[in-house]
């Protein structure tokens, strides 16, 4: 079973995303942590992608339309470290 740690912002992030998008997150936290990556892979609405540049690394995740979820994977310990929430702004913080 994996983990999901969040970092500090993510909540204030999901207080101002849509109710849609805040369900669509939690289905997701769901499924990482059951299936880990290879699970959202699976699920074509995920989207799920490695980034590059600033992102070099790190991968997103599609909510909806315009919102993504942008995290990193640590495989030896079985995590996930969600980084952002964000309607689709890859600049990193």
């Amino acid at each position: 079973m994996w983990r999901i740690e969040e970092h500090r912002r993510v909540d204030k992030q999901l207080s101002r995303a849509p109710r849609e998008i805040l369900k669509r997150y939690e289905k997701w936290k769901d499924i990482a942590m059951l299936s880990g990556p290879p699970g959202l892979r699976l699920i074509r609405g995920f989207n799920d992608e490695a980034l590059s540049g600033k992102w070099d690394g790190h991968r997103s995740s599609r909510l909806g339309l315009q919102w993504r979820v942008i995290y990193l994977t640590v495989s030896d310990q079985q995590l996930f470290q969600v980084m952002t929430v964000t309607p689709h702004d890859y600049r990193r913080p």
